[in-house]
């Protein structure tokens, strides 16, 4: 009877990791921090277990143009366009929140004013070094310098790096009058290595990116896909996603 019960047991055990799965999933960095959150929350309650790659907007666009596969991707809604139109992703998406960008310092550095766009416009020309991405906020951000007349005076005394990460590590061990660029919740990883979030970009200037959970139609896990994603974008996840700084 015993070893009965122990066969029994041990059949239940094995029909449960059947059903477990591996779910793959590609997304911007900017979430990282609610990302995270949200997908420990999603594998204690289902038992499934999530693998992340984080990779910015351009980085994710070549990877599945060259026809690499996740279960799920979380990317702006002009990212997720194009891959609908190519038949990379299902319906089905969840809006999972947007992020703002804003000014970070390292600790005892000049902290700039950064009330007004005209603020920020003599922040960048007085600071003896700019840092930002080459992602989604940094493409903006060049744009945004284009547009206050001031990137022929500003681009020889910029650092670019792929990922608003970097940007933020460059930060902390930089030197001189510098000023970092890049999105909120960047920073807030590094807050407790001392970087300082001066705050975020002034109204007038601001820029969101927005990000949507969507499955991928050539994934593996189509119903641990689907699960994800209804649980990033419900009640139970995206209240993490709002803790961590993403609207």
């Amino acid at each position: 009877m015993k070893n009965g019960i122990v066969a029994l047991a041990g059949l239940f055990l094995g029909l449960g990791m059947a059903h477990a799965a591996e779910i793959t999933v590609i997304s911007g960095g900017a979430v990282e921090p609610g990302l995270k959150a949200a997908v420990a929350a999603f594998e204690k309650e289902s038992g499934h277990k999530v693998k992340i790659t984080f990779n910015t907007t351009p980085q994710m666009r070549k990877r599945v143009a060259a026809g690499d596969t996740f279960d799920v991707i979380v990317a702006p809604p002009a990212a997720v366009k194009e891959f609908a139109a190519a038949g990379k992703v299902e319906a089905g998406g969840v809006d999972i929140g947007r992020v703002g960008s804003g000014v970070a310092v390292r600790p005892g550095a000049p902290v700039p004013a950064i009330a007004t766009g005209d603020d920020i416009k003599k922040a960048v020309l007085e600071a003896e070094s700019v840092v930002f991405n080459r992602a989604s906020t940094g493409i903006y951000f060049e744009n945004l310098l284009k547009k206050m007349g001031v990137w022929e005076q500003v681009e020889p005394k910029t650092t670019r790096y792929a990922t608003g990460a970097e940007v933020m590590k460059h930060a902390l061990k930089g030197k001189g009058k510098e000023v970092a660029f890049g999105p909120i919740t960047e920073i807030l990883l590094e807050k407790d290595h001392g970087l300082i979030l001066v705050g975020p970009l002034p109204p007038d200037v601001q820029n969101y990116t927005s990000y949507i959970a969507v499955p991928m139609s050539a994934g593996t896990q189509k119903d641990a896909a689907q699960a994800l994603v209804k649980f990033l974008g419900g009640p139970a996840g995206k209240p993490l996603f709002v803790a961590a700084g993403i609207e």
